[in-house]
């Protein structure tokens, strides 16, 4: 099957000529009747299989020329990087179509983005907290949504966008069609779309969890942080890793590592994560997707819905914590019919993460071993270090003789013997005997 066998108007059949689309992917196949239909919709795919276009296309193609002001189209996704991207995508596919549209996220001039709404829209991507922003100030009016689609919804929910997506939601006209796609469902988002969806229908290409074929994966069990990075830049010298995008656990961790590689590698890397301005956030993928940077640290931040070619190798210097994500993060490789290698460094504690991934995708991830030139290091970080206020950590530890302890002296000590007090005070000022003493000594 091609595009040309799914129906689509004149305008997007042309553009897609042009961008080089023949053959649709399917989840967008299957999608597209059903959302043409009017139905409300929950599409499940793996990530890198077309979600966006899966909406994007009939959304467009059902789209009639309107003047009026407010967008009829909302679209919710949970990050800065995604709104950009699907902001392009629909650029992208507009080159045809009489269609205003603009993106809004929070960091940004918020009056800036007000007059893009009083100019007139009819599709709005926006992250929550900055779509409910305008949307309290009445600067925004939801009361003329047709057509709502939350991409990532587990994400928005992980990042604690509940409270404001709830809100949006509810801020919404009720007779609207809703479309949900994401490459994972977890029990939260059951819950919303059992509350504010009506009956619909779901598209399922691949079950929660599944990884695509495309990606080797692989796993080293490393004991620390010191050793990862040995490990690290031991792969990075290898000239097959041309495309490397790294992930970590947080935004402090994703500092540390580039200070260790900056020495070595410092010209060929960027680092992303939330505290990073949005210039800075929206440079840094900009040279990572061209070329200028060959290696690219970020944190959870760009592991949903980012879509960038030719990732050659993606590195989890952390194991997620959350299995999902494991799925998202490996997605951004593998893309576009293209092999990709994913590897995870695994530590000690993060071997009960990488069990429950494994547990998820329902398959074992080989373990290799480190390269013997790899220097294992016995230096831990104050992270990685057991924690001495845990009351149960002597219990729990099989290390001895650590010299964190030290025998109390005997005034020190603390006897409880009950009533001692008493007895002590007697021995001491010899209190003489009462008279019921005396009596019964006689």
């Amino acid at each position: 099957m091609t595009f040309k066998d799914l129906n689509l108007n004149t305008p997007l059949q042309n553009i897609l000529e042009e961008l080089g689309y023949i053959y649709p992917t399917p989840i967008q196949v299957k999608s597209l009747p059903i959302i043409l239909s009017g139905r409300d919709i929950v599409g499940v795919a793996q990530t890198g299989t077309g979600k966006t276009f899966a909406y994007l296309l009939p959304i467009l193609k059902s789209l009639k020329y309107s003047e009026q002001r407010h967008p009829r189209v909302l679209i919710v996704v949970p990050t800065r990087e995604l709104v950009v991207q699907v902001v392009k995508e629909i650029e992208k596919l507009t080159k045809y179509i009489t269609c205003r549209y603009a993106g809004i996220y929070g960091g940004t001039n918020i009056n800036t983005q007000k007059q893009l709404i009083y100019d007139g829209l009819d599709i709005l991507v926006a992250t929550p907290g900055r779509l409910l922003d305008l949307a309290i100030d009445k600067n925004l009016r939801l009361k003329s949504i047709q057509k709502l689609v939350i991409d990532e919804v587990d994400e928005m929910l992980n990042l604690g966008f509940r409270t404001q997506l709830i809100n949006v939601l509810d801020l919404l006209p009720q007779k609207r069609q809703n479309l949900l796609f994401s490459a994972t469902l977890t029990k939260d988002v059951n819950t919303i779309i059992q509350s504010y969806f009506n009956h619909p229908e779901t598209v399922e290409i691949a079950p929660t969890g599944t990884p695509l074929d495309l990606i080797i994966q692989k796993a080293y069990l490393v004991p620390n942080f010191y050793t990862k990075v040995n490990l690290l830049e031991h792969l990075l010298k290898d000239d097959s890793f041309t495309k490397v995008l790294i992930f970590v656990e947080s935004k402090k961790l994703a500092d540390r590592l580039a200070e260790h590689l900056e020495k070595s590698f410092g010209e060929q890397m960027g680092v992303i994560h939330s505290n990073k301005s949005q210039n800075f956030r929206l440079n840094a993928i900009k040279k990572f997707e061209t070329g200028a940077h060959r290696i690219l640290i970020a944190t959870e931040l760009i592991a949903r819905g980012i879509d960038i070619n030719d990732v050659t190798h993606v590195i989890n210097f952390d194991t997620p914590k959350i299995p999902e994500n494991y799925i998202h993060r490996i997605g951004r490789t593998g893309r576009a019919d293209k092999a990709g290698i994913a590897i995870t460094f695994i530590n000690e504690v993060e071997e009960a993460y990488q069990q429950a991934i494994e547990s998820l995708m329902k398959i074992q991830i080989p373990l290799l071993d480190i390269p013997k030139n790899v220097e294992i290091s016995t230096k831990f970080t104050d992270d990685e270090r057991p924690n001495l206020m845990d009351k149960n950590y002597l219990k729990k530890s099989k290390l001895k003789g650590q010299g964190a302890f030290h025998t109390k002296k005997d005034k020190n000590k603390k006897q409880n013997i009950g009533g001692s007090y008493k007895l002590k005070i007697k021995a001491k000022y010899k209190k003489p005997q009462t008279r019921s003493a005396k009596s019964k000594k006689k």
